[in-house]
């Protein structure tokens, strides 16, 4: 799709456009979308694609690592509302509630995508692994005994109840989630 006559190519806003088709394709119907698909749906070509992105491995990585950033960026700004301890962790589980419900939910597309491709493997482990991050340091402000555990437990709560969720269409999943965290997190060592 060459640039009109007169026009100049806005770099920055190409590469947006690529990323945002790119993290619908892939939501939508997963990695394996051709690059053709991808670049149809931006609006670019496939030249564009690869002068951006070098490889659709490096726009699969790009997407994301985004998507990473912006899910943690929103569990944080989640966790950060309330300020009785628990409660921070306990905003976690409600926020994921709400993210449930929206229209066309499919579960976590970082987890979805690390099935599928070993990009997206390596960097699924590293999402993961800032999600235990942030639960750890959020457990460490609690009570609980020992926050690296309870990081760890809230972790699988809170993919646990994204993957129901995602399968069954169950709201209640996040709710169910929520319960156990505060269990986990009011528990007194024995």
């Amino acid at each position: 799709m060459p640039v009109a006559r007169g026009e100049t190519i806005d770099v920055e806003r190409t590469r947006e456009k690529l990323l945002r088709a790119a993290a619908e394709v892939f939501y939508r119907h997963g990695t394996s979308a051709g690059v053709n698909e991808l670049a149809q749906r931006a609006g670019v070509s496939k030249v564009s694609l690869y002068r951006h992105f070098g490889s659709k491995e490096e726009l699969i990585e790009a997407v994301l690592r985004r998507r990473s950033d912006h899910v943690v960026a929103w569990l944080r700004d989640a966790a950060d509302a309330p300020s009785d301890p628990v409660d921070r962790v306990l905003a976690v589980f409600d926020a994921l509630r709400g993210w449930y419900a929206e229209r066309g939910f499919r579960g976590c597309a970082i987890v979805n995508a690390a099935g599928e491709n070993p990009t997206a493997r390596r960097v699924a482990r590293e999402h993961l692994g800032r999600h235990r991050e942030l639960l750890t340091a959020l457990a460490a402000d609690t009570a609980t005994p020992d926050p690296a555990l309870a990081g760890r437990q809230l972790l699988i709560l809170l993919e646990g109840a994204t993957v129901v969720a995602a399968l069954t269409g169950d709201l209640d999943a996040a709710g169910d989630a929520r319960r156990l965290a505060e269990t986990i997190l009011t528990q007194r060592p024995r």
